[in-house]
């Protein structure tokens, strides 16, 4: 399967974004680099069938942090933050990134109109 990774590292990457949920379901993945928990995330994320926007945490510090401040969900690592419509719909961190849980977000995200609420794993 090709690599469907694309790196972000600044506040104009989030714009876009954002904006682009309003078209579709956009997949956020934060990922450490010197994390054994955030190495396992990674690998689902590999075995998930979407696009993912890719954040690595060490080489992105300020977005990641603009992502908390803008987005309103506490920063972990790792963690996938789905969006649609400029909404956060569902988040998840840590042993709770599996590529089913995000494939399952997706699809609700995608037949249901965002309500300004968002899921988290296990909800």
């Amino acid at each position: 399967m090709p690599n469907h990774f694309v790196r972000i590292t600044d506040t104009k990457a989030m714009d876009e974004l954002v904006d682009g949920s309003k078209e579709g379901t956009v997949v956020i993945f934060k990922h450490s680099l010197t994390c054994p928990i955030s190495a396992a995330a990674y690998d689902q994320m590999e075995a998930f069938e979407g696009s993912v926007s890719l954040v690595e945490v060490q080489k992105a510090r300020a977005l990641s942090d603009e992502i908390e401040n803008r987005l309103g969900v506490t920063h972990a690592s790792p963690q996938v933050i789905v969006l649609r419509n400029g909404q956060v719909v569902w988040n998840a961190s840590h042993f709770n990134i599996t590529a089913d849980a995000v494939a399952e977000a997706v699809r609700k995200a995608a037949t249901t109109p965002a309500q300004g609420q968002q899921a988290r794993a296990g909800d």
